[in-house]
């Protein structure tokens, strides 16, 4: 008798899994809310490796949707059609299917036609790119309404003008081997105040705070081909560079690391804002410290001295050793922001290779790019 194939998971077919823990990672720090989420898989057959990433079909916020609803006029009961042509109430297209923060170039021309506004009509030419995206920084969909009251919809009218809400993808902080019936998350609650609101990322605010254990969480995996550990009877080392929630894909990898008794020895470099109240896994680290897994963890926080300090200085500040881990082989993972961590990571190690391994612009700029070629330099960035 042949074993019935695991189950398939996509975006038309998500587990509905739920959430078993949740815990605050940034406890007492005043600017940012980090938390580490633990999702039950029990008995859904799913799937993953460590540098996968976990996909999430978000919800908006019940309230924020219902703002627009009353802004437009309507009672949230009218029938529309959703992205997958069905039909459904206004409300739970508004709170399920559609984006209901940024305003699509489509939605913000039908406005300003309703309302006349050539203001708002002159800024959608295309050769005012940038002035758009100054005018909308920080202003939702329910901003745009608000400041053009005179634009009126039909529901079904309204929603044929809206994005369909897409798919957020979180890299898994945890290993099967290691725990075999869930997937671990950290994620970071995105949140500002702009022209006197308060603004929250969808999925980062729905996951942490309003998803509940009784909630039905649409998820499946994607995989992660690029952001591979080595065979664990390799000897070549690794470093691991990961601020913030990019650290998420190394505590899977030291945990899978631990599991399988892999060979080489692993550097963590982590950075954050506050030691003292954002040492995300703290105590996980020390514990792979303790028995082998882990051999090396710098850190470094942004804000605890005058001067800022971030995770490329303490690559540049510890270079002599990070290029004998590079002479040893070592493949370097980066995960994080893509806008100014990972360039600045860049330069650091394009830094060290001609200082430490005093080779010119050049040979440390084919240095790299054999590294890439190699797949011993490879980076999960968002």
């Amino acid at each position: 008798m042949t074993e019935p194939l695991p189950p398939v998971f996509n975006r038309k077919n998500p587990l509905l899994a739920s959430i078993c823990s949740k815990k605050l990672l940034s406890e007492g720090c005043e600017t940012k809310r980090t938390w580490h989420l633990e999702i039950n898989l029990l008995g859904s057959g799913l799937s993953f490796t460590p540098g996968d990433s976990l996909a999430l079909l978000p919800q908006n916020d019940p309230a924020l949707a219902n703002e627009l609803i009353e802004a437009l006029g309507f009672s949230g009961d009218e029938t529309v059609i959703n992205p997958t042509k069905e039909e459904t109430t206004l409300s739970k297209a508004l709170i399920e299917n559609y984006v209901i923060t940024t305003p699509d170039k489509k939605l913000l021309r039908s406005i300003a036609e309703k309302a006349e506004n050539a203001e708002l009509s002159s800024l959608l030419d295309r050769e005012k790119k940038k002035d758009l995206a100054d005018h909308l920084w920080g202003r939702d969909i329910i901003d745009v309404l608000k400041e053009n009251p005179e634009a009126k919809f039909e529901a079904s009218e309204f929603v044929g003008l809206l994005k369909k809400l897409n798919v957020r993808l979180y890299s898994i902080a945890s290993s099967l081997s290691h725990h075999p019936d869930r997937v671990d998350l950290t994620v970071a609650i995105v949140e500002y105040e702009s022209h006197g609101r308060k603004r929250q990322g969808v999925c980062s605010s729905w996951i942490s705070e309003r998803a509940t254990e009784d909630s039905k969480i649409p998820c499946f995996i994607t995989p992660g081909k690029g952001f591979r550990l080595p065979d664990p009877d390799e000897d070549a080392p690794i470093i691991m560079c990961g601020p913030g929630t990019g650290i998420a894909p190394f505590r899977a990898f030291l945990q899978e690391r631990k599991q399988t008794n892999a060979k080489g020895d692993a550097w963590l470099i982590f950075g954050e804002i506050h030691e003292q109240s954002c040492y995300f896994y703290k105590d996980e680290w020390e514990s792979f410290l303790e028995d082998g897994t882990l051999n090396k963890i710098s850190t470094a926080w942004s804000r605890d001295q005058g001067e800022k300090v971030y995770v490329q200085h303490k690559i540049i500040e510890e270079g002599a050793n990070f290029w004998s881990y590079l002479e040893k082989g070592a493949i370097f993972y980066v995960c994080g922001d893509a806008e100014r961590m990972a360039p600045d990571v860049d330069k650091a190690l394009h830094q060290i290779i001609m200082e430490h391994g005093g080779k010119s612009e050049d040979e440390a700029a084919e240095y790299v790019s054999e590294m890439k070629t190699n797949k011993r330099y490879r980076r999960d960035v968002y």
